[in-house]
């Protein structure tokens, strides 16, 4: 277990009770927005695509891979890439980030930020 670790609250976009027909209920194959809340009054915000979403993310919405269309040519990418998005996965992505000092500058909130 890693050792003097910040405890943090997480919030998940994917969390918020859509049917189980939609994109979200796809953990291998989704994005969504995380809020991660430390003890002290810091919070993060970043926006996490699991690695199979990325083919996904070069056509158009609904996200379906329609052939007839060609693909985009570029894609402006997420802050991080993970293997899934379900709590357990993102709460172990984000204990090891902060055991390694790897949380970004730039995910973090102004405090002048509403939550």
């Amino acid at each position: 277990m890693h050792k003097n670790i910040p405890k943090f609250e997480l919030w998940l976009e994917t969390e918020r009770g859509e049917p189980l027909d939609q994109p979200a209920n796809r953990p291998m194959e989704n994005f969504c927005i995380i809020e991660v809340k430390l003890e002290d009054g810091r919070r993060y915000a970043l926006n996490i695509w699991t690695f199979d979403f990325l083919l996904l993310a070069r056509y158009p919405w609904p996200y379906e891979i329609d052939t007839s269309q060609a693909p985009a040519k570029y894609v402006f990418p997420p802050d991080l890439f993970v293997e899934r998005l379900d709590r357990n996965t993102i709460e172990a992505i984000i204990t090891e980030l902060l055991a390694k000092n790897e949380m970004k500058e730039e995910w973090l909130c102004n405090e002048n930020e509403g939550t």
